[in-house]
Order: C-alpha cells, then sequence, then structure tokens
C-alpha cells in the first residue's frame, strides 16, 4: 500500500506503521468476466488494515498514546494490531454479541477489549462515554477521513492489475468509507487520465439492516421505518446510521450504480457457493456474490468483487452430515514399513 505514498496524507517525514498491508491478488472469479479482490488476505484478515496502517501512522506522528475505537469485529482487530506495532494502548468497544474469533484475536494482540451488551450502536456510545472521560484518543474508524484515503488504494491495485478501470465493482456496506474510498481512487485515476471511466458502484446491505437500500426504494420515510439494526450473519455491516451514507449515495449515483440488499438465505448461499470455489470469506464478504447473482445481466464487465474479511474471522458450521470414515485395518493383519518390504508374507 505504501507504494502510492504520494497520494497518502501523512507528513512527510513520518514513518509508516505498517505490517505489509495492501498488494492484495485480483483473482479470476466463479465465472468469465468476474475477478475477486482478495482483501482477505491483508495481515488480520480485512481491508481495514489499509485503514489502520495510514490512521496509526498519523496518531504515531502526532505523539498520541492511548486511543479508543468500537468495532464490530474486523476494525477492532486491524486497530489492536497497528496499535501494537505503534506502541499505542487500544481500548476496543464491540458488541457482546461480535464473532467469538473476532473478539479473541483483538484480545490475543494486546488490547483492552470491552464487550458491550446491546445493539452495534451501543457499543458506539460506550467507546464515545470513554473517550469523553479520558481513556484515550476517539480514534474511530468510521469518523477519520484518512481512511478513504487508504480504501482508494484498493482502486489503484485494481487498475494496476487489470490496465484498466473494471466495468463495475460490487462492494459491503455498513457505515460506507470502503465504497466512498474506492469511489475517490477511482476518481483521482481519471483525474490523472490513467483511466477514461469510472466502473459502476454497486453498495451491497444485509436486508435486516439497510438503511441505504430502504432510503433508495421509499426515500427518508423508508429509512426511518428500516428495522433497528435486527441481527444478521453480516455483522460488518450491521449499521443503521452509516456515517458515510449521503457520500455513498452520491457516489452510486454519479457511477450509474446501484445499492442492493441481501436477505439471509441468499447471504448463507453466496458464502457457501464461493467456499465451493476456494473462496473462504466471511458472512459480510459473501454479500457481494449474492448481489452479483441478481445484477449479473445488468452490471458491466468485468466485474471486480471486493472480498473484505476471512472466513476464519467467522467460521461456517460444520457440515450437519457425518463425513464416511473408511474403517481402520484390523491389528493383528497390520505390518511395520520394513516387515512390508523385506518379509515375505506368509
Amino acid at each position: 500500500m505504501w507504494r502510492y505514498r504520494a497520494m497518502l496524507p501523512v507528513p512527510h517525514n513520518a514513518s509508516p506503521v505498517t505490517l505489509a498491508e495492501g498488494g492484495t491478488p485480483l483473482l479470476p472469479g466463479p465465472e468469465p468476466g468476474v475477478w475477486v479482490k482478495a482483501e482477505y488476505q491483508n495481515p488480520t484478515g480485512s481491508h481495514k488494515d489499509r485503514a489502520a496502517s495510514l490512521v496509526f501512522t498519523w496518531l504515531q506522528a502526532r505523539g498520541v498514546r492511548r486511543v479508543v475505537e468500537d468495532s464490530s469485529g474486523n476494525a477492532g482487530a486491524a486497530w489492536a494490531a497497528y496499535a501494537a506495532r505503534a506502541g499505542i494502548e487500544a481500548h476496543i468497544f464491540v458488541p457482546a454479541s461480535a464473532s467469538g474469533p473476532k473478539r479473541a484475536h483483538i484480545a490475543a494482540l494486546g488490547a483492552r477489549l470491552h464487550p458491550v451488551p446491546g445493539p452495534r450502536r451501543a457499543a458506539r456510545d460506550a467507546a464515545e462515554d470513554a473517550a469523553r472521560q479520558g481513556l484515550g484518543v476517539y480514534a474511530s474508524h468510521a469518523w477519520l477521513p484518512m481512511v478513504l484515503d487508504g480504501y482508494a488504494t484498493i482502486a489503484y491495485e485494481i487498475v494496476e492489475a487489470l490496465g484498466d478501470a473494471p466495468g463495475s465493482v460490487f462492494v459491503p456496506v455498513g457505515h460506507g468509507a470502503l465504497l466512498v474510498g474506492l469511489m475517490r481512487g477511482f476518481e483521482a485515476l481519471q483525474r490523472a487520465a490513467v483511466v477514461t471511466a469510472r466502473p459502476r458502484l454497486v453498495g451491497v446491505q444485509a436486508l435486516a439492516c439497510a438503511p441505504l437500500w430502504a432510503m433508495s426504494q421509499g426515500g427518508y420515510e423508508a429509512w426511518l421505518l428500516v428495522s433497528d439494526e435486527a441481527e444478521t450473519a453480516a455483522e460488518g455491516v450491521r449499521v443503521k446510521d452509516p456515517v458515510w451514507g449521503q457520500a455513498v449515495v452520491q457516489a452510486i449515483h454519479a457511477s450509474q450504480g446501484a445499492i442492493a440488499a441481501v436477505d439471509e438465505d441468499a447471504l448463507r448461499a453466496a458464502r457457501d457457493f464461493l467456499a465451493r470455489h476456494g473462496f473462504y470469506i466471511e458472512p459480510t464478504a459473501a454479500l457481494v456474490w449474492a448481489a452479483y447473482e441478481r445484477l449479473r445481466d445488468w452490471a458491466p464487465r468485468p466485474a471486480v468483487l471486493v472480498l473484505t474479511g476471512s472466513g476464519h474471522k467467522t467460521p461456517a458450521p460444520a457440515p450437519a452430515e457425518p463425513v464416511p470414515q473408511t474403517p481402520a485395518p484390523d491389528p493383528s493383519t497390520r505390518r511395520s514399513w520394513w516387515q512390508r518390504i523385506f518379509l515375505r508374507k506368509e
């Protein structure tokens, strides 16, 4: 990622806080004309590492010693890792319902983990209260604007790999910073005449908590009526009040893109389908394939699906049916390897 340092908003003399994030592969997808950007191959298993590297470089250069963050899991792990790298104490507030492996990951990296009962926004409220009480600087991945420049590097890498801009890009949307950052990256490349056109951007939400999709369907009134952070396997986008929501709508409109919502059955089917093609990802990342299947005839190709998080963060349940086992040989007839080689059978 730091190959693009000239495009990143950090002091010229700052030393990057890095774990070799970025440079993730663009791989052929499950069908011709579809590519997947494997962001789950970042150091902590998600695209949030790009943002964390930039944020902690910025914080370290300004002498910050303690930070507070709230997260559903992925940002928390990234913030914990890069805080450790920078020598900064981190307090991470997460919903108590967050994935167990995500919570364990955060704690293992040395951050102070604060599980908070209730919906996702309860963790945000608790983190803000803690920052106001002096626990640390509120270094939110949702609010800090430099995270957009970190995500813009994904657009640079996509164009480098393809040799041009793709026709469409599918992205999960929670707070929306990833989609807005991608738009910023493609806009910069267009202004520099590296590409002649920008791709259509498709933001994908879980139907259980889809405020931007609801607004696109029925306006502000529909947004107000959307369920209050209902349960969804796609916990990474369980956000009712997206910080970058208006910017997401503007970016999608400017790119002639779309907002899609995916129900839980389609989400699970997409996760399992991608796993059978070698992509082991968490449910949030699977949103993009479910949306692509629905919009396949509309989306210009090549289409790029941004797979944001590793399946190791939210493991899929084991198959219900037992796996057939090969019967063990009778010990009385078993021979050692040297007996099989050097002794004749009786």
